[in-house]
């Protein structure tokens, strides 16, 4: 079992382009969205993890697009843990259309665990703890 949630989400006109379809950053936007989902999820918010000292810079990110979201779509993002090392994280993510039966996107964002100051540190124990949690 992995630690994962699912969001659903209907699309703004702001968020897309002059032909009616999703602007491509606008996924990044959904990975963040769905990652702060996921914190929730586990009881806790990203807020949290800063007021406790820490950041998770964005390392690397990666999106492929499969086919497009338009205005006003209801589509469903679905964001789990792949990956802990002792002071990284990676996100996987998968943007679904609102039945979830066909893949709009997937992408992954691999994080570095810091201090505010961005001196890598090795995650503490308790953040782990509450993100390794398994959300109904």
């Amino acid at each position: 079992m992995r630690t994962e949630t699912w969001l659903a989400h209907r699309v703004s006109y702001g968020e897309t382009d002059a032909m009616g379809v999703v602007y491509h950053a606008e996924y990044l936007h959904y990975f963040e969205r769905s990652r702060n989902a996921l914190c929730r999820a586990c009881g806790m918010s990203y807020r949290e993890i800063e007021q406790s000292g820490f950041a998770l810079p964005v390392r690397e990110v990666q999106c492929r697009y499969r086919r497009p979201a338009r205005y006003d779509d209801v589509i469903q993002i679905h964001v789990w843990i792949a990956e802990w090392r002792r002071a990284s994280i990676r996100f996987q993510y998968e943007i679904l259309d609102e039945s979830r039966s066909d893949v709009l996107c997937e992408g992954m964002t691999f994080h570095a665990f810091t201090s505010l100051e961005g001196r890598p540190v090795a995650i503490p124990g308790w953040i782990r703890e509450r993100l390794d949690v398994k959300p109904a």
